[in-house]
């Protein structure tokens, strides 16, 4: 009897949730500290999501932790997948307004607030520069 060859196992896709953090008109994207994985490279500030955790949850921890702000986790934006040899994510996108506290550089080496349309001139991850191009394509939508 011919042996059935076991397809690879594909690893789940690690779960990262980013903040589309809006004030007067403009989003917040931060930059990736050296050392780290797409450092240099600019997000949508968030994080990894912990066993047992929701999705808005993980968001107001991370924003917590990363950027010392306490914030209001809204609408569900839209997700993208990204995947490349020996790493996948989902990267889960929802609206946050900021509730208190004074933004501080914990795990990147700058932020800036920049206007939806100019996002897109940044050295984006990856896996943010699909989550623009899902947004974008969700703004074209709603202005329709």
């Amino acid at each position: 009897m011919p042996q059935e060859k076991m397809a690879p196992r594909v690893p789940r896709p690690l779960r990262v949730l980013a903040a589309v953090l809006e004030k007067k008109g403009r989003w917040l994207i931060a930059k990736r500290k050296k050392g780290d994985r797409f450092a240099g490279f600019w997000e949508f500030p968030g994080g990894k999501q912990e066993p047992g955790e929701s999705p808005k949850e993980c968001l107001a921890r991370e924003l917590y932790e990363e950027l010392g702000i306490r914030a209001r986790v809204g609408r569900y934006l839209g997700s993208v997948l990204y995947s490349s040899p020996g790493f996948s994510i989902e990267l889960m996108a929802y609206r946050v307004s900021h509730l208190a506290g004074t933004l501080h550089l914990r795990d990147h080496e700058e932020i800036r607030w920049v206007p939806p349309n100019e996002v897109g001139h940044f050295a984006l991850t990856e896996p943010d520069k699909l989550l623009l191009q899902k947004l974008r394509g969700e703004e074209e939508k709603e202005g329709t």
